[in-house]
């Protein structure tokens, strides 16, 4: 279906509009670092591409690891200052940082758009939880602090690129509220625009915000190692995860790592199919590129049929396509579920894992079509893959033992109790997963052996915010669980007694 870009949402006019907000961050066509109090135009600005239709945007100005270490130095410097600034006034300063990011949130979802490829609802929806989720810290961080204070050095920030406000920038918020300095990777795939005027806007308001590009192999040892650095924050895959846990634990540092888990939804002895399929479009949200993403079902076999009743016509009604396509350009932007993955890259290794799968025996159950979808004419597609669902992936297959990231569901038949938990245990930890059972008493009994921190009674978890608990089981998560005051405590010091925070640890406790 062809169709026209709407109008005023070019990259070009993006661009201009971010040039025109935050002059000072945004020079040429390139963006810059910040560090020391200072934009700087350093680095190796990389080339980048959209994933909307693979035409050029701003790329990461890559730093070498030498004057990496130069910007912790001097984020220590803006640290030792900042601890020391009364509590009043960092309220105060995130809370315009808040008005300003409110002020400009139509223009940080509109780079979400364009560099991660995110459809404007949940763009929007990104910046909102962001700027609401901090909101709640400012008004409620007072007795969260009751003897407390920020850590010896700035807070690392390490993070993936699928959530760059309302996991990124909201970290770096309440970590600063909490009376720290704070030091920002930015990733490596997309959200460096995102994030460049999301910190200018935090800088304007005395933040002491570092923001750094880079390749993580060249930036760890100062983003990690560096004793100057007060406590690690980590979000993305295991490989990487296990890498920034073993050199944390070796020296003793504070970390908080959420890694990557195969969150399963298991089906048994269950009825209520119109709440399913209710639910199932949304569970595709942003092409199921989430750390809560459910890409697994494990199903009682004598329910499969009923399963399919509900499940294919749902999957069947998931819409996908270019974000900004309008068929006339006073039309409103798409209610998508969602556009493009990250990259075709990503694409391409979702399509080969699938296509392998099944010439090893996997069945596919569904394959979508770009048909119906609506793109620009002649543009590039080759980062969008429509859903798919098979049967019984071959253990061989990554699809059978791994997240995807991506919209391919995978769904295991099973015969007994021992098999249902043992397939939603699969990848050795999670961090949501849910259980669909008519019976509440089956729920208590099998819900604390599946292997997730967080386990739904026949509806979805999420991340959560504010004081809701988060982390990870397993392989899923190191360090410190997170929300609410255990997220100001896992950034703040306070009395040794106080200190023995639940967590992923080999001792049970937050190390000093």
């Amino acid at each position: 279906m062809a169709s026209t870009l709407k109008p005023g949402t070019a990259w070009s006019d993006t661009w201009q509009r971010c040039q025109a907000t935050a002059p000072e961050a945004f020079q040429g066509d390139r963006v810059l670092n910040l560090w020391a109090s200072a934009w700087k135009a350093d680095g190796r600005a990389l080339p980048a591409t959209s994933p909307l239709d693979g035409s050029p945007i701003a790329g990461p100005p890559r730093l070498d690891a030498p004057t990496a270490d130069q910007a912790v130095r001097a984020s220590l410097d803006q640290h030792r200052a900042w601890r020391h600034v009364p509590l009043p006034e960092r309220r105060a300063r995130v809370a315009a940082t808040l008005d300003a990011l409110t002020e400009h949130r139509e223009l940080l979802a509109l780079l979400l758009v364009w560099e991660i490829g995110k459809p404007w609802r949940l763009a929007q929806a990104d910046v909102d939880r962001a700027i609401d989720g901090v909101r709640w810290y400012v008004d409620g961080i007072e007795p969260m602090l009751a003897d407390r204070t920020p850590l010896s050095g700035p807070v690392s920030n390490i993070a993936s690129w699928n959530y760059p406000m309302s996991v990124l920038v909201h970290a770096m918020l309440v970590q600063a509220l909490a009376g720290n300095a704070v030091i920002a990777k930015t990733p490596t795939d997309g959200g460096v625009a995102c994030l460049t005027l999301a910190s200018a806007l935090a800088a304007r308001e005395g933040i002491p915000v570092t923001l750094l590009s880079g390749s993580g192999s060249e930036l760890s040892a100062s983003l990690v190692r560096s004793p100057e650095i007060g406590c690690v924050s980590f979000v993305g895959g295991r490989d990487t995860g296990a890498r920034i846990a073993t050199a944390v634990a070796d020296l003793g540092k504070r970390h908080i790592l959420e890694q990557e888990g195969l969150n399963t939804w298991g089906i048994w002895n269950y009825s209520d199919w119109p709440t399913l399929t209710s639910l199932i479009p949304k569970l595709f949200d942003y092409g199921k590129q989430r750390c809560t993403a459910y890409p697994r079902f494990v199903v009682q076999r004598t329910l499969f049929d009923e399963f399919l009743a509900a499940y294919l016509p749902a999957v069947r009604s998931v819409r996908t396509g270019h974000p900004l396509a309008v068929e006339n350009p006073e039309d409103p932007l798409p209610t998508l579920d969602f556009g493009p993955l990250i990259n075709a890259a990503k694409a391409k290794e979702l399509a080969d894992q699938v296509t392998e799968a099944i010439d090893r025996g996997a069945v596919p159950l569904h394959r979508g079509s770009l048909t119906d979808a609506r793109f620009l004419p002649g543009q590039d597609t080759s980062a969008y893959l429509p859903p798919v669902t098979l049967l019984n992936p071959p253990p061989s297959s990554p699809l059978h033992h791994a997240e995807p990231f991506g919209p391919v569901d995978t769904i295991v038949l099973v015969d007994t109790e021992a098999e249902l938990l043992a397939a939603m245990n699969a990848s050795n930890g999670a961090l949501v997963a849910t259980l669909s059972t008519d019976d509440p008493s089956t729920y208590e009994r099998l819900a604390p052996q599946i292997r997730s921190f967080k386990v739904g009674h026949g509806k979805p978890r999420s991340r959560g915010d504010r004081d809701e608990l988060f982390g990870g089981f397993g392989a899923s998560w190191r360090g410190a669980f997170v929300g609410g005051e255990l997220l100001i405590r896992s950034v703040t010091e306070g009395p040794q007694d106080d200190e023995r925070l639940p967590g992923n640890f080999p001792d049970y406790h937050l190390m000093p």
